[in-house]
């Protein structure tokens, strides 16, 4: 493998040129715009369906919205882009596709469930790092209704949610991966490990914390081992949608590889709602979720200095429709981001 990439471990990869994210943009619907962390995202929605006709139209709305503020923000065009990585959790991907074709970018179009965003920014890192672009643009997106819809039941039927559930995430996270960049504070991507499926033998699609949590304990413990670190390595080992009960099976699965996180670890699926205040019982999820947490909230803690280095985790369940109608189980992946903040010298 070339200098500027080098692998690490079993699962791993650093890279050695640097790949930063120089934007990233956050868009939103009203229930995300009524919980804690509105103040971190660029545009609240107070229309689900963006002014479109129905909730797969109006999510492709919102990565239209999403795709132009971090362009915006930029100060980039869609010619300066060479690629998209970008993808939803709809059948064929079709949110991502009618919100991404005017644009005129050359796409990756990508599935990995909620763990989306982790996988767009790995390949995009990667393509930058390999020097195969300079400029790469990743986006990631869910929406309830349309989520709803496909996977369980439609809204209007109003079904009864257990405590187990999480509430998918109407949003939208697009973030602009770069060679080189002018920014003081400066994110950068320095190290990738890549999950693998893990099936615990669960069935139940109203749980997905138990679903996920076993990838991503097996992807923190990869990622500790092939660097040869300990969890205090990072300021933040940060998971993409667990929630409450999906985080404390990661707890203890990580404890029974004496391996203890508790002190690091934060879920975007708690942060993103205030789960009493707004019924969301177990909290957050959906691709969407993990994408505008970190486009919005977890890069302004960079911006602060609240954080220098943190371990970012989108966490996915692999089920659809027909498999989990068959009776199959519902296996899990995680994708592992390091993230560091790089100052300049003089600040």
């Amino acid at each position: 493998m070339g200098g500027n990439t080098q692998m690490v471990g079993r699962q791993s990869l650093k890279f050695n040129k640097p790949v930063y994210i120089e934007e990233t943009a956050a868009v939103c619907g009203p229930k995300e715009g009524d919980g804690p962390l509105a103040a971190y995202f660029d545009e609240i929605s107070e229309d689900p369906f963006f002014g479109a006709d129905s909730w797969e139209a109006g999510e492709s709305e919102m990565i239209s919205r999403a795709v132009n503020i971090c362009l915006n923000k930029a100060m980039l065009r869609p010619d300066d882009i060479r690629y998209v990585f970008a993808g939803d959790l709809l059948g064929q991907l079709i949110a991502t596709t009618f919100g991404i074709k005017d644009y005129g970018i050359p796409l990756f179009g990508l599935y990995g469930a909620c763990s989306t965003c982790g996988e767009a920014l790995s390949l995009g890192a990667m393509t930058v790092a390999a020097g195969y672009a300079d400029k790469v643009l990743t986006v990631t997106s869910s929406h309830y209704g349309s989520a709803e819809k496909q996977f369980r039941f439609p809204l209007e039927y109003a079904n009864q949610r257990p405590l187990s559930t999480t509430w998918t995430v109407t949003g939208c996270g697009a973030f602009v991966l770069t060679d080189a960049t002018s920014n003081t504070r400066r994110v950068r991507i320095t190290a990738i490990t890549t999950g693998r499926i893990k099936d615990y033998g669960i069935k139940d699609s109203l749980n997905m914390g138990a679903c996920m949590a076993p990838a991503a304990a097996d992807l923190i413990f990869e990622n500790l081992k092939d660097f040869n670190i300990k969890p205090t390595y990072y300021d933040k080992i940060i998971t993409g949608d667990l929630g409450m009960v999906g985080k404390d099976i990661l707890i203890d699965l990580l404890k029974k590889n004496n391996i203890d996180i508790e002190k690091q670890h934060m879920d975007c699926g708690i942060e993103i709602f205030n789960n009493l205040e707004q019924d969301t019982h177990s909290g957050g999820s959906g691709c969407g979720c993990s994408a505008i947490t970190m486009a919005g909230y977890i890069m302004n803690m960079f911006r602060a200095g609240a954080v220098r280095r943190i371990l970012f985790i989108p966490t996915g369940a692999l089920l659809s429709t027909v498999s989990y109608n068959e009776g199959q189980n519902i296996p899990g992946i995680a994708h592992g981001i390091v993230m560091e903040l790089e100052e300049d010298q003089d600040n």
